[in-house]
């Protein structure tokens, strides 16, 4: 399984960015899909999630109102749109993918069975 995240940028704040993940390597149709970030010197965080069969989405609430998550199934390929975006929101944001992710875990990383390189998003004030 192969995760790969890009799109991210130097963004002004209240600017916007979309996110990518491109996944191959299996089917992912039964899958979870998360967008997790981490800045300097703080833990990793959830950011968003969505549940491939379903299209159910997930949000924390620090982006709540900001950010779309969405997937193309034909191109095997999660977006994180996020506009408004805060200095705050600087961070290396990566993907996961699960393939048996409770709704109780959903914003847990360890939840999740694969994760790839991230992409830096960096906004400034």
């Amino acid at each position: 399984v192969q995760l790969q995240a890009f799109g991210g940028g130097l963004v002004q704040a209240g600017g916007f960015l979309r996110l990518s993940c491109a996944a191959s390597g299996r089917t992912f149709s039964n899958y979870a899909m998360g967008w997790f970030r981490q800045a300097p010197g703080k833990e990793r965080e959830f950011v968003s999630a969505i549940r491939w069969s379903s299209g159910s989405t997930y949000y924390a609430d620090s982006v709540k109102g900001r950010s779309t998550i969405s997937r193309d199934n034909a191109r095997n390929t999660v977006y994180l749109q996020m506009n408004s975006l805060k200095p705050e929101d600087t961070a290396v944001y990566s993907c996961e993918a699960g393939s048996r992710v409770m709704l109780s875990m959903i914003r847990r990383a360890l939840a999740y069975d694969y994760w790839g390189q991230g992409t830096l998003v960096t906004v400034s004030s």
